[in-house]
């Protein structure tokens, strides 16, 4: 059953959408930009950090994983504040890169202490919804979701 969000007053009523390709280089302009709609939207500090860090994971992955290190592929992000009674953030990345199945898609175990492979746990640590989907015509959707 899919939550029920209201958009919020000070935050257009439409998507803010970049287009970037895979390289790192790229993906302080895609935090500074987050910041700001969750400053918009009158996320607290913690918070606002917290979507950042969701963002930059994900984006992360999709650079290591669905596109193998390659930093000239396209890479697809959304922005808006949905509506119904609660108020969030939905942030939707798209790229067309390798599959990987969606109920495969989890973080190593943590217990196992060592560098890397912890950006799944960390996104769905900081935010209240993550979701992947196959796309039709290849890559993934990453849907995620932050309630104010």
């Amino acid at each position: 059953m899919e939550a029920e969000y209201r958009p919020v007053s000070n935050f257009p009523d439409s998507s803010i959408k970049l287009s970037i390709v895979s390289t790192p280089a790229h993906l302080p302009v895609v935090r500074a930009t987050v910041e700001s709609v969750c400053k918009l939207m009158e996320f607290d500090e913690p918070t606002r950090g917290d979507i950042v860090l969701a963002v930059d994971e994900a984006l992360a992955n999709v650079i290591k994983h669905a596109y193998q290190g390659a930093n000239d592929k396209p890479i697809e992000i959304a922005l808006r504040s949905v509506g119904g009674d609660k108020t969030a953030l939905k942030i939707e990345l798209r790229d067309w890169g390798e599959q990987a199945e969606p109920a495969k898609i989890k973080s190593r175990d943590l217990d196992d202490v060592r560098p890397g492979g912890l950006g799944v746990h960390i996104m769905a640590r900081c935010m209240n919804e993550v979701n992947y989907v196959h796309a039709p015509d290849g890559g993934t959707l990453l849907t995620m979701i932050k309630t104010l």
